[in-house]
């Protein structure tokens, strides 16, 4: 301890400390100790390096700790790495296409064109008006469709027909009059007819069952 003097101002551990001589009202300035020696300044610096390492595990035991919890809150266990049910934390049972679609059984020509609706037939010819009429003897870009059905094939006579067609044998049946308006090309390759064709069954047979009614 060392002394400087009135009023009684002293040094100890450390610490100016200051008595005044009127009272006993002691004021220290609150200062940490500062390491003095090299060996107490590797024990600050050891400390310091231990508090640092510790913090760090602590913030990773956390994490880890975290991890582990949210893994068995979510995690339904019981399967392998292909078990889907094992994988997420629920399951959420999805029906597929293949157990929801009805095996329809395929319906015959013949029976749609029995069951064919010939106000809808009307309303599909409108794609053929353009080039065909239903009056007789009205030819256009195509031959007349008045009495088309069961006509003989490249009959009439007032018009010219593509060689492919010219050369056929046979009638505008249901069957040939189904295929020629499914694709034309490909029923008679070579035709000068080029529409692409009525890809729905059920509007051919509606188409077919109206062209039945004219002059039938």
């Amino acid at each position: 301890m060392a002394f400087f003097g009135s009023p009684r101002v002293f040094f100890a551990k450390g610490r100016f400390v200051a008595v005044t001589t009127s009272c006993s009202l002691v004021m220290e300035e609150a200062t940490h100790p500062q390491p003095s020696t090299k060996m107490e300044r590797d024990m600050f610096d050891t400390m310091t390096m231990t508090k640092i390492v510790g913090a760090f595990c602590g913030a990773l035991l956390v994490f880890l700790f975290g991890t582990w919890a949210a893994d068995v809150l979510y995690h339904t266990g019981g399967g392998s790495h292909g078990d889907e049910a094992a994988e997420q934390g629920y399951l959420i049972e999805t029906v597929s296409a293949e157990t929801t679609e009805v095996d329809e059984e395929e319906i015959s020509f013949e029976e749609l064109l029995a069951g064919a609706d010939i106000d809808k037939g009307s309303k599909v010819f409108g794609k053929c008006k353009a080039c065909h009429k239903v009056e007789p003897g009205a030819n256009g870009v195509g031959p007349t469709l008045f009495n088309v059905v069961d006509r003989d094939i490249g009959s009439e006579a007032e018009f010219s027909y593509s060689d492919v067609i010219a050369a056929m044998d046979g009638n505008w049946d249901g069957e040939n009059l189904d295929g020629f308006l499914e694709n034309p090309k490909s029923f008679a390759p070579g035709t000068k007819m080029g529409f692409a064709g009525l890809k729905k069954p059920e509007d051919r047979a509606n188409v077919i069952a109206y062209l039945a009614t004219i002059g039938g």
